[in-house]
């Protein structure tokens, strides 16, 4: 057994051995759990995949005369921001969209530019335009603000994402007869392609499946900067079906994030526009997984090809209609290009880039052995299996 205190004085003193998440793939391989639990201290994860539950708020100072937000309307390079917090708090989020945007008017949609656009051209350190109207009050008596900012000039800037990092995905293909645009991308018909959405053996909470060492207060690498586990994300399911090493068969848990966005880069926030779905954020986040003891490092040490995801059919009425049973596949054999589905050999492609995902792995690796990254100890673990319910879905009740 090892404490993240004693991980931590090893890493002041750079005796720290770490290593990323596919590494410690081959050391255990070589040398086995308990040895290599000996001998390596921290693991580093990473995923850098588009997440629509992000978002910024930000304080932009108060204009002479003062105009109060609250209560009002502000637009970020005519993209909408929530003013409801305060005369000066702003929230933008990114899958906000500007007014008008066509959206899917005309079929299917570009979504070229929305919050998450706006997030990056803020870290990019570009103007944006803040555009304000408001009602006066004695203590606020402007009604109108047209002006530039810039992240270097406001106050407070925050990364808040409330649903990041998923804890595994589905694969998304079409059985109808028609093109069909979702979130998973584009996917074509009569099983046309297979679009899936996770760095597999190194997404953070895949080598953490039952939520050992991450929690509330866990430091992480987020867009470039250094960022914390806020929360449980919304909709973290820890009751889903798991494999015989604990990893989760499709969609489970998530964290709620936050960190410092005028320390965050461009790099690793993208703005990104889903053809006939809308706008996003593709966020790089890291995960240092404290090696604490043998149960820890055979969870880190999760191999694509133990990692199970279900395929599911986006279009529905035709698996419906035929009750179709569609395959459980691995990630292995997502990674290798082509899945089969129904005796049909399906290309694949991930909407979650690898390179990147390991890119990040090495940069928090590399901030842990140069000592600028300690580990934090979790104020309270996120909600394992039997400690939280399943995520309801919407009840719609007829207004009377």
């Amino acid at each position: 057994m090892k404490t993240i205190k004693e991980i931590n004085e090893k890493i002041k003193k750079g005796r720290a051995i770490v290593v990323d998440a596919e590494e410690i793939i081959d050391l255990v391989a070589r040398k086995g759990i308990k040895k290599t639990a000996q001998e390596v201290d921290v693991v580093t994860t990473g995923t850098f995949s588009p997440m629509c539950s992000s978002g910024a708020y930000f304080n932009i100072g108060h204009s002479k005369p003062k105009i109060k937000a609250g209560g009002g309307t502000a637009f970020l390079n005519d993209i909408p921001a929530y003013t409801g917090f305060a005369a000066a708090d702003l929230y933008i989020g990114a899958a906000a969209l500007a007014g008008d945007d066509p959206k899917n008017k005309i079929h299917p949609g570009r979504f070229r530019y929305g919050g998450g656009h706006v997030i990056e051209d803020l870290v990019s350190g570009k103007d944006i335009r803040l555009n304000i109207v408001s009602y006066g009050t004695d203590c606020y008596p402007r009604q109108k603000l047209d002006t530039l900012i810039n992240i270097k000039d406001i106050n407070e800037a925050v990364l808040f994402n409330p649903r990041n990092c998923y804890q595994n995905y589905n694969v998304g293909i079409n059985l109808s007869d028609e093109i069909i645009y979702t979130y998973m991308g584009v996917l074509k018909p009569g099983l046309g392609n297979a679009n899936y959405c996770s760095a597999g053996q190194l997404s953070p909470l895949l080598n953490d499946p039952f939520y050992k060492t991450i929690g509330i207060g866990t430091r992480i690498f987020l867009g470039g900067g250094v960022g914390y586990v806020a929360w449980q994300g919304t909709q973290h399911n820890p009751q889903v079906v798991r494999t015989k090493g604990g990893v989760p068969k499709t969609a489970a848990g998530t964290i709620a994030v936050m960190g410092d966005l005028k320390k965050m880069s461009s790099k690793y926030l993208k703005g990104a526009s889903i053809l006939g779905y809308g706008v996003s954020l593709t966020v790089g986040i890291g995960i240092p997984i404290p090696v604490l003891n043998e149960e820890v490092c055979r969870y880190a040490a999760v191999k694509d090809e133990d990692i199970y995801t279900r395929v599911v059919d986006y279009s529905k009425e035709k698996s419906k209609k035929l009750k179709v049973k569609l395959p459980e596949v691995n990630y292995a054999e997502l990674k290798s290009g082509t899945i089969k589905i129904r005796g049909k050999e399906v290309p694949t492609a991930s909407l979650s880039s690898y390179i990147k995902a390991k890119e990040i792995a090495g940069i928090l690796k590399e901030w842990i052995k140069k000592g600028r990254f300690l580990l934090s100890e979790p104020v309270d673990m996120l909600p394992g299996p039997g400690e939280k319910q399943k995520p309801k879905s919407l009840k719609e009740r007829p207004i009377k």
